[in-house]
């Protein structure tokens, strides 16, 4: 795959001095609204944003829980491909790749706790949503569908 593939989990040492694994920082932070639009209708997550380069290695680690209608968007500040890994992830996730156009191009479905295999985005992509593993099942998150939010043009 051309270009830097971004490997978010890559456990820095210094990156968790001083936190603590039991924080929720989603109940902490000023959360955004996402929608998802699909064939069955409009799915509303309230996100975290990641968007600093420590924001984004830390992501959804050491996270004992995930409501359904929380989550985690990751910005890049240029469309790049992207890869993401489990370690030190302890709940399944479903990571959803998402174009500049705010178009799905993949998803990695109910991702595995801990493992370390890289979840390629295969292509260019602008954004990251993670949700609970098994939720884009549930609500019929497909590629191609749309993710509405503030970086995505309006289409």
């Amino acid at each position: 795959m051309p270009g830097p593939i971004i490997e978010r989990r890559a456990l820095l040492a210094g990156l968790t001095l001083g936190l603590g694994g039991g924080v929720d920082a989603l109940a902490a932070s000023k959360l955004e609204t996402v929608e998802i639009v699909t064939g069955r209708g409009r799915a509303r997550f309230q996100v975290e944003i990641a968007a600093t380069l420590a924001e984004q290695k830390r992501g959804l680690m050491f996270r004992k829980a995930l409501a359904p209608d929380r989550g985690m968007l990751f910005v890049y500040k240029r469309p790049q491909p992207a890869a993401y890994w489990m370690k030190n992830t302890l709940i399944p996730l479903d990571i959803i790749f998402i174009q500049p156009d705010g178009k799905i191009l993949s998803i990695a479905r109910n991702a595995r706790p801990h493992d370390e295999t890289p979840l390629a985005s295969g292509g260019l992509v602008l954004g990251v949503l993670e949700i609970a593993g098994g939720r884009a099942a549930q609500l019929g998150v497909l590629p191609g569908d749309r993710v509405l939010h503030r970086i995505f043009p309006k289409g």
